[in-house]
């Protein structure tokens, strides 16, 4: 061996690699009884374990290639915020009948809006299909076919019709990409970075809604919906040249493509044998054990993995996120600030930004738990403070005077609930839903996850204004908050923390 970098490796693949961080011990044995001679010199971190002599340097995994290969696969996410984004900056633009001399009332505008979490919700399911069946970066790249469809029946709509169809395909690709994208992310990180590159899916859909909030308020409307419909093919151009999920490639009979695969994730000189050897080895334990999905459901691990993904979503859903966003312009008018609605748009989208790329700053060093708990319980006491504020406004409950004294309370509750959405109850959902099921539950899981976010979307997107009309802003806002507290109840008593800890352990976890 020249210098650190050489890999030498003789063994069979079944057989067990022992190794350890910053460790420098030299074997003194084989299988057949023969000593290792004394005055080899081994470069530091190294270690020969007594099995057909394995030579592997003792580093750490590199995380430079999971992060490119995160952000490839999650610019996907960056494409599904334009998609969600696209109508809110251009709102005016789009009801004067200013987009391609289209027509639009105000309950044709709601559909326009909804049709996106429609298509959405009704491809997880066989989107989760499609990732076992092609794996997940094939699936991943082949939404660059319903992006574009979708985009260019937008981009060249002559009628409301089209316009319809294009928002509900493009909103397929966005739900499709809702399933692969977290899945592909959990297989491919580091444990230890796990919940980091987890949280990037979140983080980018983010960062697409805030660049349609600022593209949209600065350009005119057609540069922006084709500055839209190109930012696809940017992803499936940076995701293209991403490997495979090694956990797919060994699942199909794969170990030289998954042996790469994992070489090329985690660096040149990590034991890639040993992490392999483990996943092949929950692989096989998994088909051994290879159940029904009913079965698999009655474990006890099973069916309380799946209340856990579901509840969630509900929480993430229904905690007053979308209903909050709607009504930033408004929170802003009622509070006494002149400011621009789509730029008070623009500070909420940066402040979600923010407080999202903090989250997967820390997520790994506090944990999934904390972050969860605390955001829910200070939401539900922002979500108060709103409530309270219109109900002094709207109901007359005190003078004017001390309504415009107050009109600090709605600004800053809106900036703490935003901010502490994206720090816990926005990213973090996605990242556990991820790393709670075992390998026959994972895609089922995740599609029906996805599936419910989407439709809990869609009620809010489509009836939320309805709804507040009929009870009163105010009562929404204390629902929301009840919805909160009870959030953080369930996710203190149910919700396991999952930092750092192998797919095994959370499933012994769950079935206590």
């Amino acid at each position: 061996m020249n210098n650190d970098k050489q890999l030498l490796i003789q063994i069979d693949s079944r057989e067990d690699v022992s190794t350890g961080y910053d460790s420098h011990v030299i074997g003194s044995g084989s299988q057949d009884g023969t000593e290792v001679p004394s005055t080899i010199q081994l470069p530091p971190n190294c270690e020969i374990v007594p099995q057909n002599y394995i030579t592997v340097p003792l580093q750490k995994p590199r995380s430079l290639p999971q992060y490119v290969a995160t952000i490839a696969a999650t610019l996907s996410a960056f494409a599904a915020g334009t998609v969600l984004a696209w109508t809110s900056p251009i709102i005016t633009t789009l009801e004067k009948g200013q987009y391609n001399n289209i027509s639009i009332n105000e309950d044709e505008m709601g559909w326009i809006g909804s049709f996106v979490t429609l298509g959405a919700m009704v491809t997880c399911f066989p989107f989760g299909i499609i990732c076992d069946v092609v794996g997940r970066k094939i699936a991943l790249l082949i939404l660059i076919v319903p992006f574009s469809v979708g985009w260019c029946l937008i981009v060249w709509a002559n009628s409301l019709v089209m316009l319809y169809f294009g928002r509900f395909i493009t909103g397929m690709a966005a739900g499709a990409c809702c399933v692969a994208a977290p899945l592909y992310t959990n297989e491919i990180a580091d444990k230890n970075i796990r919940g980091t590159l987890g949280s990037y899916f979140q983080l980018m859909v983010t960062m697409g809604i805030l660049f349609a909030y600022i593209l949209g308020k600065f350009v005119p409307v057609n540069v922006y919906t084709i500055v839209c419909a190109i930012v696809p093919f940017c992803f499936f151009i940076f995701f293209v040249f991403q490997p495979e999920s090694p956990y797919y490639s060994l699942k199909k009979g794969q170990p030289d493509v998954a042996f790469k695969n994992l070489q090329r994730l985690r660096g040149p000189n990590y034991n890639t044998v040993s992490e392999l050897d483990s996943i092949k080895s929950h692989l096989e334990e998994s088909m051994q054990s290879s159940v029904s999905l009913s079965y698999a459901m009655r474990k006890k691990s099973g069916y309380k993995a799946f209340i856990i993904a579901l509840a969630l979503m509900f929480f993430q859903q229904l905690s007053g996120i979308n209903a909050i966003i709607f009504y930033t312009s408004d929170i802003f008018k009622a509070s006494g600030a002149k400011i621009d609605p789509q730029i008070a748009t623009i500070c909420v989208g940066t402040f979600q930004v923010v407080a999202t790329f903090i989250s997967s700053l820390i997520v790994d060093k506090l944990g999934r738990r904390m972050l969860l708990i605390s955001s829910d319980f200070i939401m539900a006491f922002a979500t108060i403070f709103l409530g309270l504020f219109f109900t002094f406004k709207d109901r007359h409950i005190v003078s004017d005077g001390i309504v415009n004294m107050l009109g600090f309370l709605p600004i800053v509750a809106l900036c703490i609930f935003i901010i502490m959405f994206s720090m816990g109850l926005g990213p973090i959902p996605w990242t556990i839903t991820g790393e709670i099921f075992s390998p026959d539950l994972k895609s089922f899981a995740v599609s029906c996850a996805a599936t419910l976010n989407w439709f809990l979307a869609f009620l809010v997107t489509k009836f939320f204004l309805k709804l507040e009309v009929l009870i009163g802003s105010d009562v929404m806002f204390y629902i929301f908050s009840v919805i909160c507290l009870i959030g953080t109840v369930f996710c203190y008593m149910v919700v396991p923390e999952t930092k750092g800890k192998t797919i095994e352990q959370v499933q012994d976890e769950l079935e206590r």
